[in-house]
């Protein structure tokens, strides 16, 4: 008895000792099965994140709020803001460091120091009339005239007999300078209103039927008309060609030495890139890349 009892014990230590042996026998071949792709594996994409805080020009309302919107919804932990404050505070933002970007509807200053420029668009700046007036097409030369006061009445340039009222922007507007610089009347024109911003002139030469003033082509719509300049409409294509002379640049600024981050470098570098032209082209500018 003593005898089978020890042999039924000895079958089952060799059974379990055998188990045990199976067992690291599998798990040892299984083992470089699981390490290989932890070796392999690619690592994680860095996805940008934090602020980008522009501000300045209001003629670059549309443009920057296309690129603002198609740069956060490609990258959802950034956040870009725009300051609608006109050309000359967006300069002096980037110039003091406030703004991460500064937005300028006008090119640099010889005394804008301290500061580099990036185009990113071109603009047409459209000459604005009521929709009630007859008036078609102005030489720059009738355009500047009008501006300095030295044609007072529609008529004198093929229009009815009536007063010309002319509504312009505020000093340091980057489409007041354009305008200016473009029709060689800086520092003369005589305005009726000075407006802060281009949706202001608009609204104000809509509602008067004998105003004039001037727009960014990118804020144009059917509530007022844009005249022809020497015959030539201000559209994409001839701001594009050249042939249409009223236009100026759209750009970005940017603080010389300032470490910018990851966030900024790559919403510039996406303004600047033909993937965002069709983006700048829909908000009514010519985009350059």
């Amino acid at each position: 008895m003593k005898k089978l009892i020890s042999a039924a014990l000895a079958a089952s230590f060799a059974c379990v000792a055998f188990a045990g042996c199976g067992s690291s026998a599998a798990s040892s071949s299984a083992a470089p099965a699981s390490a290989a792709p932890a070796a392999t594996a690619a690592p994680a994409a860095t996805e940008l994140s934090g602020k980008v805080t522009t501000g300045g020009s209001t003629s670059m309302e549309k443009v920057i709020g296309a690129l603002q919107e198609a740069f956060m919804e490609q990258n959802s932990g950034v956040d870009v803001t725009y300051d609608p404050t006109g050309s000359g505070a967006g300069i002096t933002g980037a110039q003091e460091g406030s703004l991460d970007i500064g937005l300028s509807s006008r090119a640099l200053k010889d005394g804008e120091t301290g500061v580099s420029a990036t185009v990113i668009a071109l603009d047409g700046i459209g000459i604005i009339v009521n929709n009630a007036n007859t008036v078609e097409d102005l030489t720059t030369d009738q355009i500047a005239a009008i501006a300095t006061g030295e044609v007072t009445n529609w008529k004198e340039v093929g229009g009815p007999d009536a007063e010309i009222v002319m509504i312009g922007r505020e000093a340091g507007s980057g489409t007041r300078d354009g305008f200016e610089s473009i029709l060689k009347v800086s520092d003369q024109c005589k305005y009726a209103q000075e407006l802060t911003a281009t949706g202001a002139v608009i609204a104000a030469v809509q509602a008067n039927e004998n105003a004039i003033g001037y727009a960014s082509l990118a804020a144009l719509d059917d509530s007022v008309k844009a005249l022809k300049v020497n015959g030539i409409d201000c559209t994409e294509e001839t701001v594009k060609d050249g042939s249409y002379t009223v236009q100026r640049p759209f750009v970005f600024v940017t603080k010389d030495g300032a470490e910018q981050t990851p966030a900024v470098k790559a919403f510039i570098d996406f303004a600047a890139s033909a993937d965002a032209a069709s983006l700048i082209s829909n908000a009514g500018a010519v985009p350059v890349a």
